[in-house]
């Protein structure tokens, strides 16, 4: 049974745009299934269209060679893609991992500027293509991206049969003053969710031990496929910086440290972190501020794009209620949340050289906004750090996020 991603609606309706359309994010989210879902979709509409995967070595090999030796597949196109008076039909191409092409830069960009107005791509493209510098310089204005990320907790909730909660929890963010009688049970699925991430493939097994394996499987393919890609030598500095940035989700990242605890020196760090955020495990928050004297601190906060995939690098497995980084999860947890609702840009945490922090600042549009400090329980009085926010920004409401309910706070399942 297919069941629908929330990323599908968006990309319906870029499919008649003459920008390619190219889906990423990290390996297992989802990507091929999406991608042959919208081919079933154009199909269906009649529309002339072709799949391709280079998977297939002929195809591969092909292309390799030079890009026009797909038409020596795939028929060559006739018609104006964007000519709406023409009676021929639009023609659609849809080419799985993409990535796996020697240039795959080189390719899109040939194929676009050549037969731009008389075929639209629709590609994957996992994080090796992605890692590409030239990509996104080669192919401005040629493309937009839509990453697939693991799934969010309402897409949990779904894969996991719970269709019914799914729209509790609707109810529940729609509605400021909607009370829950389903509450405890949301909150459980929630602590399961933090705990082993939203990969589809560990969220539909019912099997716990089964669910730790297919992580193991999931960041151990991660490893070795994404590692060997990028060029990474030493795998094993790798893995320990990949540890330790595990250990302090929702802290600053400050190089000059971890150099010195890995072993290698800042510019390699500075490449390993390049390559996490990229293969889509890793997001670097950036700090807000008006006053970069007072207020700026360099160095980023990092937090995991999926929960299950930090916690089986730490092999860190047992019961969120029992967990000494309960409220790290939590935060991420909200981060996550908040990537569904914001571009990632727009999404910055505040701290001043004396140490007061607030979270998350979200730029809604100029020196506007919001912010969230995010707690286990509601606290009974307001931080020093709090009141210096509110005074500083007054157009940037805090809302304090608690895991646990309660009036005085709004809760994390609100967001």
């Amino acid at each position: 049974m297919y069941i629908k991603r929330v990323l599908e609606n968006e990309l319906i309706k870029h499919l008649d745009k003459k920008e390619y359309t190219i889906i990423t994010g990290a390996r297992q989210t989802g990507k091929t299934t999406l991608l042959k879902r919208l081919y079933e979709r154009v199909k269906r509409e009649k529309k002339v269209v072709v799949f391709v995967s280079l998977e297939d070595v002929d195809v591969l090999n092909g292309i390799n060679k030079h890009p026009e030796e797909i038409f020596s597949i795939i028929p060559r196109p006739k018609q104006d893609f964007m000519d709406k008076d023409s009676s021929m039909q639009p023609y659609y191409l849809f080419i799985d991992e993409i990535q796996y092409a020697k240039n795959p830069t080189n390719f899109l960009k040939y194929i676009y500027d050549t037969y731009g107005d008389r075929l639209k791509i629709i590609a994957t493209g996992s994080s090796a293509f992605y890692m590409d510098k030239k990509f996104k310089d080669s192919l401005a204005g040629r493309k937009r991206i839509f990453e697939l990320s693991t799934l969010s907790f309402d897409e949990w909730l779904l894969f996991n049969g719970e269709e019914e909660l799914a729209e509790e929890l609707k109810l529940i963010r729609e509605n400021i003053d909607f009370v829950s009688v389903r509450q405890k049970e949301l909150v459980e699925l929630l602590n399961l969710f933090v705990i082993y991430g939203g990969y589809p493939r560990v969220a539909l097994e019912p099997d716990i031990e089964e669910k730790k394996n297919l992580l193991k499987e999931l960041k151990n393919s991660f490893l070795r496929k994404d590692i060997a890609e990028s060029g990474i030598v030493h795998t094993g500095k790798f893995y320990v910086l990949l540890s330790l940035l595990a250990q302090q989700t929702g802290n600053l990242v400050n190089r000059n440290e971890l150099a010195g605890t890995v072993g290698i020196d800042n510019k390699t760090i500075d490449k390993y972190l390049f390559v996490l955020q990229n293969s889509f495990q890793i997001s670097l928050l950036k700090p807000f501020f008006s006053n970069i004297r007072k207020e700026l601190t360099k160095m980023p906060k990092v937090f995991f794009n999926d929960t299950g995939m930090r916690n089986v690098i730490l092999n860190r497995f047992y019961d969120f209620n029992n967990r000494d980084d309960g409220g790290a999860l939590f935060e991420n947890f909200v981060f996550n949340r908040l990537r569904e609702l914001f571009e990632k840009e727009d999404i910055r945490y505040w701290r001043t050289t004396d140490k007061k922090e607030i979270d998350f600042v979200i730029n809604e549009s100029f020196n506007k906004g919001r912010a969230y400090e995010v707690k286990i329980k509601c606290p009974n009085k307001k931080l020093l750090s709090q009141v210096k926010f509110v005074e500083k920004y007054p157009n940037y409401p805090l809302s304090i996020v608690s895991y646990e309910l309660d009036n005085d706070c709004l809760w994390g399942l609100k967001i």
